[in-house]
């Protein structure tokens, strides 16, 4: 079963339903997908979906207020993080990996320090720290390029996610066709209103205090391009500088977006770094 033909489900958790998709292997610890801002379950990169699931277990999920979810969007990281804790264990599951992508790796941090038991390892993937080095300032960075995507009928994902070059072009091209491959119950797009709750809870994590990511025991894998402008990738290095037992990849010639450009690359290391 491939992402583009997995069942959309849907889940109580207090009153609310979450949507999610589930594949890949019953045995082992669950890998669960955490997105970025206004991502709904069709923007997580199905080559990557696909390649973890060949031999894990993967979850993918939509965050409250988002897609086919049920509720507000929540305007802050804590409420993303206490919602995905209380889906994990409705779920039924007492021990996950997780992978958080951008604003989802914000979440991912937040799980970890607030139920530490709860999480194995930790991928992190275009993504900083609370009161990182200008993630308040991804609305000034966004805006001019989401015109610029209408103007040019373009998805802004195409500018946001990946460099001007010719190669980042190229993956930008590529990653957005992959995006299109599954034709039928497709998820529904975010609301404006969510997308901008979504904004201020970036906003907010941008500007609160560092957290003690040193208490961060498990092991921990860091991805990025070296050009990521929407959370900039100094950034990552600050994070992998500060949780001691972190591995750190940046790829060259690439942005926000680097996991989704060198696909190819990242899914047998983030493979052999769950199965290590």
């Amino acid at each position: 079963m491939s992402y583009a033909n997995t069942a959309n489900l849907s889940i109580n958790v207090g009153g609310t339903a979450f949507a999610y998709r589930d594949l890949g292997p019953r045995s082992g610890v669950p890998l669960i997908l955490l997105n970025h801002w206004g991502a709904v379950l069709d923007n997580f990169d199905p080559r990557i979906v696909d390649g973890l699931a060949s031999r894990r277990r993967v979850i993918a999920t939509d965050y409250r207020g988002i897609g086919a979810s049920g509720g507000t969007a929540p305007v802050t990281v804590d409420e993303m993080a206490r919602d995905a804790i209380a889906l994990i264990r409705a779920l039924g599951f007492e021990k996950v990996d997780l992978l958080g992508f951008s604003l989802g790796g914000f979440v991912a941090q937040d799980i970890a320090l607030k139920a530490p038991d709860l999480v194995r390892k930790l991928i992190l993937a275009g993504t900083g720290p609370a009161g990182g080095k200008d993630i308040d300032k991804v609305w000034s960075v966004s805006w001019p390029l989401m015109i610029k995507g209408l103007l040019t009928l373009r998805d802004p994902k195409f500018y946001l996610f990946f460099t001007s070059t010719v190669h980042g072009r190229q993956a930008a091209k590529a990653f957005l066709k992959r995006l299109k491959e599954r034709k039928a119950d497709r998820d529904k797009e975010p609301t404006p209103g969510a997308f901008l709750r979504q904004l201020k809870a970036i906003h907010a994590w941008g500007r609160q205090a560092p957290q003690d990511l040193g208490s961060i025991r498990i092991p921990v894998l860091i991805a990025n391009g070296d050009n990521d402008i929407m959370v900039p990738t100094v950034n990552t290095t600050e994070m992998a500088r500060r949780i001691p037992n972190s591995q750190l990849i940046i790829y060259e010639d690439a942005g926000h977006g680097g996991i989704f450009q060198n696909h190819a690359d990242f899914v047998p290391k983030a493979l052999s770094f769950l199965d290590a």
